[in-house]
């Protein structure tokens, strides 16, 4: 019964996206139909096949090894507090070495080229725009502002409906700089399912609401990616970014918990009920549409209203007390739906971003800023959907 829920929430999803359609005439029903079929494609073979799974097994086991010399690091600065499990050393701290790791494959050209080819054969795959296609799989690398950046010299020429494409596939999305503090935080196994799939979520949605032809399109130039000049340099400033992006998340956690601690406090007063508990009534629909257990769609409604309020760090640290208590299909689609940036709090930092690089480009922005999030919600509710069917 969960599985037949799940897909007429898959449908419903896109029905919803159709009727929010301002081009109906030009909706690619090829490529999102395409899309589709590749996501129910990975998630099976991750999910579902011997092969699959043994693939995932060694990519986690690969992204834990990689994560093992971050540790060392850690270690030397903090010596026995690296021990006691701290959330700011043990989880923060590893964005610093990810962060400069991610600048050093950058600077080799090794991500940048993976990218571009990558991203071009989506857009061949699909028949969608290849500056779309680019910054959707960028954006699983760098998240979401620094691919708007990569791709700031094309951003005068987009349309208002390219425009909206690439903001809220990038939102849909997650910086791999952080990856290693998500994967300390709930199954390793989902945040990297979650990580392609999302991918084709964010395009599927956003180019039926918004529909664009591959008229448009222009080549990619990779060079825009790589500001550094040497080596030393880029090892410098990813150091330098990842620490910057750990303080700032770090502030954001001190900030929203200690904001929801107060809220709490007077909804308690008030209604005798938490915010966590109301969102949870209000998600709790959504829950269901994704297949996860009714018993359990309160308590999953609240940390996916959570993540949309606050941001999925908050949200996660709510879900990780939970994980324990809860069925291993609600485990799965919930990780999933935390995997992306879609929150109230990203819709700001994108506005500045775009704000930075061209005017009149936030100005169209700003007056769509609640319909991208929405969008890119449904996204993420589209992925923790296709998850939860093979579970």
């Amino acid at each position: 019964m969960s599985i037949l829920i799940a897909i007429l929430g898959i449908i419903a999803l896109i029905g919803i996206a159709w009727l929010m359609s301002n081009d109906k005439k030009n909706i690619n029903y090829r490529a999102a139909g395409i899309m589709l079929a590749v996501q129910l494609f990975l998630a099976w073979f991750m999910l579902n096949t011997a092969i699959g799974k043994k693939v995932l097994q060694a990519i986690v086991d690969g992204f834990n090894k990689v994560l093992s010399f971050g540790n060392e690091g850690i270690a030397f600065v903090f010596g026995d507090l690296s021990t006691k499990g701290y959330f700011f050393i043990n989880v923060l701290m590893m964005i610093i070495f990810v962060s400069a790791l991610l600048s050093i494959l950058t600077y080799t050209r090794i991500l940048p080229l993976a990218i571009k080819y990558i991203g071009g054969a989506v857009a061949k795959v699909t028949g969608l725009p290849k500056v779309e296609s680019f910054v959707a799989v960028n954006s699983m690398v760098f998240g979401d502002t620094t691919a708007i950046l990569s791709v700031k010299s094309y951003l005068h020429k987009l349309s208002p409906n390219r425009l909206f494409i690439v903001v809220t596939s990038s939102l849909v999305a997650v910086s791999c700089s952080i990856l290693g503090a998500y994967m300390q935080m709930v199954p390793a196994e989902f945040v990297l399912v979650a990580l392609p799939i999302n991918v084709f979520s964010g395009l599927i949605l956003s180019s039926i609401v918004c529909p664009v032809t591959k008229e448009e399109d222009e080549d990619i130039d990779i060079e825009e990616m790589i500001p550094e000049k040497s080596l030393f340099e880029a090892i410098g400033n990813g150091a330098l970014i990842g620490g910057k992006t750990a303080l700032i998340v770090g502030a954001m956690l001190i900030t929203y918990i200690a904001l929801l601690a107060m809220l709490n406090f007077i909804l308690d007063k008030l209604v005798g009920m938490s915010f966590q508990e109301i969102v949870g009534y209000v998600f709790a629909p959504v829950a269901f549409m994704m297949g996860i257990p009714s018993s359990e769609i309160v308590k999953a409604g609240s940390v996916m209203g959570t993540k949309v309020a606050a941001n999925e760090f908050v949200a996660m640290m709510d879900f990780m007390k939970m994980i324990p208590k809860l069925d291993h299909k609600t485990v799965g689609i919930v990780s999933s739906f935390l995997i992306s940036f879609a929150n109230f709090s990203s819709i700001g930092i994108i506005l500045g971003t775009v704000q930075a690089i061209n005017g009149e480009k936030a100005s169209q922005l700003a007056k769509v800023g609640l319909k991208v999030l929405l969008v890119a919600t449904m996204g993420s509710v589209l992925t923790g959907t296709i998850v939860g069917l093979f579970l």
